[in-house]
């Protein structure tokens, strides 16, 4: 049996490695990132199903020793733990499966069976990453980068998981706030005063509830969208690409990223509050149109909606709703759904915005 161990990324470029949730020439990549080398027959949608998918078909070029990933998140914790420990892995497939799910697309659909205990894990995994170490994307505000720093939380969480993995009740006391958040949101997001108004044409969802939730609640009625509007109380807004636009989806056609610069644009010539509509560029991870969002940190902006202050607008709810609409119906025209767009695709798509 091969025994396998972590190594930080910077050794790739010595050592062939598997290559998780990441990219880099010097060996086998398992990751769903856009353009990255995965070979065909183990593609998926989160990284950790395709290392899942890997170890059940034993792939060739699983031999390899050495597995690394230059950023630590849980679909990626999740792959490298799988390859560093792959029958107990395989025993739990199902439970890793939903937690990358989760962690990376933020959907939670608590009508899976293991949906519950994944929660767990994640927001364990969530907590103990804050509390010891560093929240995601604080390391932008670092002098070391991510690739660097990541190596200390594998470290930590490669040794613990498998004793919370046996038995997620042993660390309640790490794990119960968030998912009592979460399960709060959840619950909020099947009340009949939450709406929904889809419109897969164009891969929206809008969200028309209360107030702000946390994501794993928010997304957990946007499975099969791509682009979340958000609406709260008080005229209080926020559009989003959801992170299913920046991987390669195996399991559905997709349609590629349009700048939101364009239509910021076109709100902040309606916008009276005295605050500005902004947003961030395809490239971004999750992109975000909202009120003055140019002074939220890529931290912040991964942080749940709950933790961030959302402005109210002057545009009321239906008008802003039929902007956000027409914009999208006239910028898709023409374009169709698929799977596996490339990064310059989607930006020669974009060269008519600036």
């Amino acid at each position: 049996m091969i025994k396998r161990r972590f190594m930080p990324f910077s050794e790739a470029k010595t050592h062939r490695a598997l290559i998780v949730d990441s990219a880099h020439p010097n060996g086998l990549v398992l990751s769903h990132w856009r353009g990255a080398a995965t070979p065909a027959e183990v593609r998926d949608d989160t990284s950790a199903a395709i290392v899942l998918n890997a170890l059940r078909l034993d792939l060739p070029g699983l031999e390899l020793s050495y597995v690394t990933a230059n950023h630590f998140d849980i679909d990626g914790f999740v792959g490298v733990w799988s390859l560093l420990n792959p029958e107990k892995a395989l025993e739990n497939e199902e439970l890793l499966r939903q937690m990358a799910l989760i962690g990376d697309f933020r959907e939670l659909d608590l009508n899976h069976p293991l949906a519950g205990e994944a929660l767990k894990l994640v927001c364990w995994l969530n907590a103990r990453e804050r509390d010891m170490f560093y929240a995601p994307f604080a390391a932008d505000d670092m002098e070391e980068s991510e690739a660097k720093l990541c190596v200390q939380k594998f470290t930590y969480f490669l040794r613990e998981f498998g004793r919370v993995l046996q038995d997620p009740d042993w660390e309640k006391p790490v794990w119960e706030e968030e998912v009592a958040d979460v399960l709060l949101g959840y619950r909020d997001m099947y009340k009949p005063d939450t709406k929904l108004e889809r419109h897969p044409g164009i891969g929206l969802i809008v969200v028309h509830t209360h107030k702000p939730l946390h994501y794993y609640a928010l997304f957990s009625r946007t499975i099969g969208f791509d682009i979340v509007l958000s609406c709260y109380d008080d005229n209080r807004y926020e559009l989003e690409y959801k992170y299913t636009t920046w991987v390669d989806i195996a399991s559905r056609a997709t349609l590629p990223r349009i700048s939101l610069a364009p239509l910021a644009r076109k709100l902040n010539e309606l916008e009276q509050s005295g605050h500005t509509w902004t947003a961030d560029g395809i490239t971004e991870t999750g992109p975000l149109l909202r009120l003055d969002g140019t002074g939220l940190s890529r931290m912040e902006a991964f942080d749940n909606p709950t933790s961030r202050e959302i402005h109210s607008s002057s545009i009321p709810v239906e008008e802003l709703k039929q902007i956000v609409i027409a914009f999208y119906k006239e910028a898709y025209a023409g374009v169709q759904p698929k799977r596996f767009w490339t990064w310059e695709e989607v930006k020669e798509l974009n060269r008519r915005y600036k």
